[in-house]
């Protein structure tokens, strides 16, 4: 089965917005000692973009908790930043969830 469009789009913003958190932090903070587990964060949304590109299924749950991970983070700052990530976790979920696309990860190859 083709790739939905939706998929697609979501799963190159996943890996473009881990690319670039990741390297903004390594060149923002290097030596904070958060950075080991913001890198892993970020490498995870480069890894779960890249194999939902792949049509694993396990990839879309992965990234569906990596942006509640990040809702649950957004609470400890702004009202906005949390808001943001609540309606980004919504229109995801909504997208990888529904019919169409969960067919299209159920007909991809055995993992």
């Amino acid at each position: 089965m083709k790739r939905p469009l939706p998929v697609t789009i979501i799963g190159c913003l996943f890996v473009v917005a881990g690319l670039i958190g990741l390297l903004y932090h390594l060149s923002e903070s290097p030596l904070d000692h958060w950075i080991v587990l913001i890198a892993i964060v970020r490498i995870i949304a480069v890894v779960g973009g890249v194999f939902l590109l792949m049509a694993h299924n396990w990839a879309r749950w992965l990234m569906l908790a990596w942006l509640a991970f990040n809702v649950v983070v957004s609470a400890f700052h702004s009202l906005s930043e949390l808001i943001a990530h609540v309606v980004l976790l919504m229109i995801v979920g909504y997208v990888l969830l529904r019919p169409p696309t969960s067919k299209y990860f159920q007909s991809a190859p055995s993992e």
